[in-house]
């Protein structure tokens, strides 16, 4: 007779128990309670969510699925109101009354809201679960956010914010953000690149009130008396356990629900784990030691006799919207203590070592962290450094005058160096898995884990797989397109080439299409695969794009639509502004200039979009393709036209080379800059192509990035002639369109094939111009205005009130 087992909450520490439990076998009949209307997802990755890197989908870790695979009976969205010690029952807030023979408390910890007045109002939120993400989510591009608290958790939802065009204020108490975790230097570093970003940070900042208006929020005021408007105030100030369900029930209880090393509570019946739980005067807040938590409490309810929780020392390895951090140990200030200290400004490096006695105490480290785990290892060992002291600070690959090597760095690695901080994985654990046949990263992931939460170990993963299995060791193969197919984007696009291939349904039916027609995923490629490579032969499938691409403008969170004319170069006239402004009264839009030198329209309807096309197009002014896989916006400065310190027309060159681009499909959105002097006003240096003007001529990089990854541009060529510019420049788009997989911005793309054979492709003058004829062959049947063609009256009869029930959005 299987015994009955109910958990209370099902977060990331009790989905590690199940896991475990079930790994182990027992005869366990499974009730789940979960106050969220959903099962367990990695709550480490909501900034991902919210910053729209990646979607709820991905981050769930046990779907329906998994829990009925294992039996589990699921009650989400359904609290316990009360446990019955005596009885040994728990009462749902339905009334229902289920018996167990053991208990479980998961509950996890709560935000903690700061009672200042105000709190309470509409728009005061924390940042915990997928629905604060979904509140924060909601806001729109332009709207006003103030996040009090500049900890992890307050800057991944500033970061993630500022990711969605929401103007960004962080507010901090202390001197320097995440200040239990980083040394004054380091939250300087942070500080600064946070700001240079576009994120507000006002530190050794004091809090005095909420201000609403007719029950919402309008403002922070702080101390001073200043206010901070906002549309959204999110505070993450600091967590607490949530004991009252444990307190109410007679359990032992202070800070957490206190429990020994077996997990048990004052109830020889009722364990406990997770963010709720105190242990030996401890509370825990990061997955690692929640982890450990749930592998022994398996153990326990398996029958263990000697499993017990040992709390370790902890490090901190963290990715701060692309910034990387770590610190471990005690690095605070003190008598007898030395530092070593690291900096390099010009790549954003610090890197500071705290000794005492000879030995490695604590470190702080910004910018470079591909070290942390020795270092790590060494504060765990306590072991003596002097005779590596002169070199310590350069990491594990100059030790003994090796120079720097960091397959070497890793084999260094002593068996018990931690690898994966958040499910405690060790260099050991690994080398095992691999000796017992994991030969990549999936298959390590698989059995211990590693890398399969945060992802900021991944690396240190391959570079263990590496250097244990030399030349045996792959680098991690391309995934499927989807579902549909065994063969990734790399195979499909050459056989649509080599085949040749020049319709969807040659696709599915001379490569072996699981499915009739595709599906939301594959279609997508597919289409844009077989009109980038065979212009002439196949015609653009309309049904095969995204809602957006479709309806040739951005869907809005309210089913609305934003339309966004281009202005050639950022530039425009009065008498296109009046067309807007005209456009905006007759269809109740609201006006948003964005970061690309553009206005936008927001909240037209669905069935005015023909009209308001129209009105566009009788002002002269075509489809600014916000919404496309193709050209957003060439962004320029004034140039020589006014600026004094301008050194060519750059404001005419961007508008040569929107006009020569425009209305091209790309693997993924394609953005420009072009600045007429190194002083850089347009921002060139962060887009997926930029010019920056200077007196001998033109400097084209390509492949930055400014959004969740930041990255400069990487020098392609230096041009003498504007003409010698757009040649390259067309040359080079050509050459993406012809080579990167379906969604990957430039940069992904030149990190895989390398910007030394992109260089080496466009030297050459015969292919140079080849692509630059290929790519105007296409421009000759797709540079046309899909506003001036769809504004007519059948167009208006499709757009009428209508479900869509095909492909959806995803930006």
């Amino acid at each position: 007779m299987p015994k009955s087992l109910i958990v209370i909450g099902a977060g990331m520490a009790s989905g590690r128990l199940l896991e475990h439990l079930f790994e182990a076998g027992g005869d366990w009949q499974v009730t789940l309670f979960n106050a969220e209307p959903r099962g367990c997802y990695n709550r480490i990755m909501l900034s991902p969510v919210l910053s729209g890197e990646k979607t709820y989908d991905e981050i769930v870790t046990h779907d329906d699925a998994w829990y009925a695979a294992h039996g589990v009976t699921c009650r989400f969205g359904e609290k316990v109101a009360a446990i019955d010690r005596a009885a040994r029952t728990v009462t749902s807030e339905t009334g229902e009354v289920l018996a167990y023979d053991k208990l479980v408390i998961a509950t996890g910890s709560q935000p903690f809201i700061i009672p200042m007045p105000g709190h309470d109002l509409d728009g005061v939120i924390a940042y915990r679960d997928l629905d604060d993400t979904e509140r924060m989510m909601a806001l729109a591009p332009g709207a006003r956010a103030v996040v009090i608290g500049g900890g992890l958790l307050g800057l991944e939802a500033a970061a993630g914010l500022h990711a969605r065009g929401v103007d960004t204020t962080v507010v901090h108490l202390m001197g320097h953000l995440m200040e239990r975790q980083l040394d004054a230097a380091a939250g300087y570093l942070l500080r600064k690149e946070l700001v240079d970003r576009g994120i507000k940070v006002r530190c050794s900042t004091n809090s005095r009130q909420i201000l609403g208006q007719d029950g919402q929020v309008r403002a922070l005021q702080l101390e001073d008396g200043e206010e901070l408007p906002c549309d959204l105030l999110v505070m993450a100030v600091g967590i607490r356990p949530n004991v009252a369900l444990a307190a109410a029930a007679g359990l032992a209880v202070g800070r957490g629900i206190h429990v020994d090393d077996r997990l048990c509570t004052s109830d020889a019946d009722i364990f406990a784990l997770g963010e709720c739980v105190e242990h030996e005067g401890a509370l825990f807040g990061l997955v690692a030691p929640l982890y450990d938590q749930a592998k022994v409490l398996a153990a326990v309810l398996a029958g263990e006799d000697d499993a017990a929780f040992r709390q370790k020392e902890l490090s901190t390895k963290l990715k701060v919207t692309g910034c990387d951090l770590f610190s471990a140990g005690d690095f605070a200030e003190g008598p007898g203590r030395e530092d070593i200290v690291f900096r390099d400004p010009a790549r954003g490096v610090y890197k500071r070592l705290v000794l005492e006695k000879d030995r490695l105490i604590g470190a702080v480290m910004y910018g470079d962290t591909a070290d942390a785990n020795w270092f790590f290892g060494l504060i765990r060992e306590g072991r003596d450094v002097s005779d590596m002291r002169e070199m310590l600070i350069f990491g594990p690959a100059y030790q003994g005058g090796t120079g720097a090597d960091p397959l070497a760095a890793v084999a260094a690695l002593p068996a018990d160096a931690e690898i994966c901080g958040c499910n405690g994985v060790c260099k050991g654990r690994i080398e095992a898995a691999i000796a017992e046949g994991a030969v990549d990263l999936g298959g390590v992931r698989a059995v211990t884990k590693a890398s399969a939460s945060c992802g900021t170990c991944t690396g240190l993963v391959e570079q263990v797989l590496a250097a244990t299995l030399g030349d045996a060791f792959a680098l991690p193969v391309a995934q499927p397109v989807c579902g549909c197919t065994d063969l990734t984007h790399e195979d499909v696009r050459r056989l649509i080439k080599s085949h040749p291939l020049k319709s969807q349904e040659a696709v599915w039916q001379e490569l072996g299409w699981k499915t009739r027609n595709g599906c939301h995923v594959c279609r997508p490629a597919i289409n844009y695969y077989l009109l980038a490579d065979w212009p002439l032969d196949y015609r653009d499938d309309p049904q095969s794009r995204f809602v957006n691409e479709r309806n040739h403008a951005n869907i809005q969170k309210d089913g609305t639509y934003s339309v966004m004319p281009r202005m050639w170069g950022g530039m425009t006239n009065a008498a296109e502004l009046r067309a807007i402004a005209d456009a905006a009264d007759k269809y109740g839009a609201a006006i948003k200039v964005t970061g690309g030198q553009r206005i936008d329209l927001l909240g037209v309807r669905k069935q005015d979009l023909p009209a308001i096309w129209a009105d566009i197009n009788a002002a002269g002014m075509v489809s600014g393709h916000a919404y496309t896989k193709g050209l957003r916006t060439v962004k320029t400065c004034v140039g020589t036209d006014w600026c004094r310190f301008g050194t060519q027309d750059s404001t005419g060159l961007g508008i040569t080379l929107e006009k020569r681009l425009w209305g091209s499909w790309t693997p993924h959105k394609v953005k420009l800059g072009v600045s007429g002097c190194p002083r850089n006003c347009a921002e060139a240096t962060c887009k997926d192509v930029g010019v920056i003007c200077v007196d001998s001529g033109f400097q084209i990089g390509v492949s930055g990035a400014a959004g969740m990854d930041v990255k400069e541009v990487e020098r392609l060529h230096d041009a003498a002639t504007e003409d010698e510019t757009v040649e390259w420049i067309v040359a080079f788009l050509q050459l993406y369109r012809e080579h990167a997989k379906y969604l990957d911005r430039a940069y992904k793309w030149t990190a895989k094939v390398g910007l030394d054979w992109v260089r080496a492709q466009l030297a050459d003058d015969a292919t140079r111009q080849a692509l630059v004829a290929r790519f105007d062959l296409s421009q000759s049947i797709y540079q046309k205005d899909p506003w001036a063609e769809r504004a007519t009256p059948e167009a208006a009869r499709r757009f009428a009130p209508m479900a869509d029930l095909t492909l959806e959005a995803a930006e």
